[in-house]
């Protein structure tokens, strides 16, 4: 079953805040690896279902390649995380997350940088692409 949008408006909501949670604790200044585990503990104490480090499927010419490309976290089957602790955020890692859920066929993506002074207004990009567009509203 497809998510709603409310729904995954929801999730997202849930999502940053736990990425705000990690930021607070921790500051800016770490491995990537560290806010990884971090936001894998806060999403399990907050209930919210995910996969750590998923292998997305890669397929060419009806040939399902044998790639070793992962995502950071997918969440509830229908958000893609994708972290970053970077001085600065280029337009490569907009197109990593948009290709990761084209390929999944996720609807939502969330790219979120630790190396920033806030994430909440600074620290994180929302994206959909063409399968949010067919999602009903509620």
């Amino acid at each position: 079953m497809k998510p709603s949008r409310l729904y995954l408006e929801r999730l997202t909501y849930q999502v940053i805040g736990a990425a705000i949670e990690v930021h607070k604790a921790l500051g800016p200044g770490l491995l990537e690896s560290i806010y990884h585990q971090c936001m894998k503990e806060e999403l399990k104490a907050r209930n919210i279902s995910f996969v750590s480090e998923m292998k997305i499927p890669v397929m060419y010419k009806n040939l399902n390649l044998d790639i070793d490309l992962r995502c950071d976290l997918l969440v509830s089957d229908c958000l893609v995380i994708e972290l970053k602790a970077v001085d600065e955020l280029h337009t490569l890692f907009d197109a990593q997350l948009l290709t990761y859920m084209k390929l999944l066929k996720v609807p939502k993506g969330i790219l979120i940088n630790f190396n920033s002074t806030n994430i909440f207004y600074a620290g994180q990009k929302t994206f959909v692409n063409e399968y949010f567009e067919q999602l009903v509203d509620c």
